[in-house]
């Protein structure tokens, strides 16, 4: 993943604030701004239960990006489709829960991999649904759990030493929690 660095530093233009709960109209502004600037959009929900456990999955090994790894829920949107809707869309395909409701943006920031410029929002989030039996989307991801903020390095196996975005971003998500109690 190359970060870029300089398009990510005018994302706060975009309306996504990190640290805030965004607003429907910020959420469409961050879209419109993905699409304005030729980048895919892609969603991340940093979905947590009361016990203060952000949920992560293992992807396959069959994947492109990331084979292997574990990630948070989320991917890419659909054409025409804003960041509430693709992030209710993939916790419902990952999980077969329902989104409940978008707290905290945790990360913004612009990306490329395999040539693709892309734009990333990573939102807190709750969910409905069984949360001790979750549907894995088949073929995509092999495991799931809910992992505490002492089981971060988990989020680092079977990534190169410098790919540590998702430890990164699930470590914002566990300081976002602590600061609420």
């Amino acid at each position: 993943m190359l970060i870029d660095a300089a398009s990510t530093a005018r994302l706060g233009e975009a309306g996504a604030v990190i640290g805030q709960v965004p607003s429907p109209t910020q959420l469409r502004a961050f879209a419109a701004g993905a699409r304005r600037d030729r980048r895919s959009l892609v969603v991340g929900a940093l979905i947590h239960d009361d016990e203060g456990r952000i949920f992560v999955q293992r992807r396959s090994l069959t994947r492109a990006l990331y084979p292997g790894c574990w990630d948070v829920v989320g991917g890419h949107a659909e054409p025409g489709e804003g960041v509430e809707a693709a992030l209710a869309r993939e916790v419902l395909e990952e999980t077969g829960w329902r989104l409940a409701a978008l707290e905290e943006v945790v990360e913004v920031l612009d990306w490329e991999a395999n040539g693709e410029p892309k734009r990333e929002i990573d939102v807190l989030a709750r969910v409905t649904g069984d949360l001790a039996h979750p549907r894995l989307e088949v073929g995509k991801h092999t495991a799931a759990r809910w992992i505490s903020a002492s089981e971060l390095p988990l989020l680092l196996e079977r990534r190169d030493p410098d790919d540590v975005f998702i430890h990164d971003v699930v470590a914002s998500a566990f300081v976002a929690l602590a600061r609420r109690t």
